[in-house]
């Protein structure tokens, strides 16, 4: 039944379709966490928004007075704000639950900012910026970045930078990519890392399986996730999948730092199999 709910999703990820609704797409991934999260009420919800902040705007508004109109209404009315207490509670990466409770991560509460914009035909943008996800309004007049976990605070491109210094260490001046903005199905893997991220840490391989056969499908080259599937499959006692993930992750990755100890695991399974 989850994966009758993301054949969205899945366009996305694996087709590359950038004409999928990333608003739909980001609430079929809400269901990993909420397998009967319905995905129509939230929309409307996204709806309702923009209805709402459409009716103080109008097409003599211009770029820079519409920036603030949006954090004036999502901010200060709505509430929505970064959840600095409990960062790592999936909710915060579940589009639904942060338009339920008005608090996210920063790549979800720019997602909300980005489906109001687009149903009022303005110009936002998500910019994958290293260690902390930002938006651009750009409409060719006016642009300035904003940072949607923090108050929707305006930035410039050298406060993007030092933003990202802070938090990763690395500096990015000198990347003229690092402030482009990004493709739906990079918000849309990004959102499943982090999730599988919260999973990991909270101890939770079933929910980490479902993200990480996501990013699989995504991917099918990518050995590491392989390697991360084939753990979690032997944690919930999965042995053979686990086996055919190890070896699947060994055969991507021949020079594998951590061959022998993968292979040693793959023999002790091969082992506990034959005497079932």
């Amino acid at each position: 039944m989850l994966r009758q709910k993301m054949h969205h999703l899945k366009d996305l990820l694996v087709n590359g379709n950038e004409d999928v609704p990333l608003d739909v797409a980001a609430l079929e991934l809400a269901t990993i966490e909420h397998p009967d999260s319905p995905v129509e009420p939230f929309l409307q919800l996204l709806d309702s928004h923009a209805t709402e902040l459409g009716e103080r705007v109008d097409e003599d508004t211009d770029g820079e007075e519409f920036v603030h109109l949006l954090n004036d209404y999502l901010v200060e009315e709505l509430g929505f704000r970064g959840n600095e207490d409990n960062y790592y509670h999936p909710d915060n990466s579940c589009l639904n639950e942060v338009l339920a409770q008005r608090v996210g991560i920063p790549i979800t509460l720019s997602v909300v900012y980005m489906e109001i914009a687009r149903r009022l035909d303005r110009p936002i943008f998500g910019i994958g910026l290293p260690g902390h996800f930002l938006i651009e309004y750009n409409d060719g007049d006016y642009a300035s970045y904003l940072d949607p976990f923090h108050s929707g605070r305006l930035m410039s491109a050298e406060d993007c930078c030092e933003l990202s210094r802070e938090i990763t260490g690395l500096d990015i001046s000198n990347d003229s990519n690092a402030l482009q903005a990004v493709s739906r199905r990079h918000i849309l893997v990004r959102m499943l890392n982090n999730l599988r991220a919260v999973y990991f840490r909270q101890n939770e391989p079933n929910k980490a399986v479902q993200v990480l056969n996501l990013l699989i499908e995504a991917d099918p080259s990518s050995a590491e996730e392989y390697k991360q599937r084939g753990i979690c499959q032997a944690q919930i006692k999965s042995y053979q999948a686990a086996r055919a993930d190890l070896e699947t992750y060994l055969r991507l990755a021949p020079k594998a730092h951590d061959r022998k100890d993968v292979e040693d695991q793959i023999e002790r399974m091969k082992k506990w199999l034959a005497t079932m």
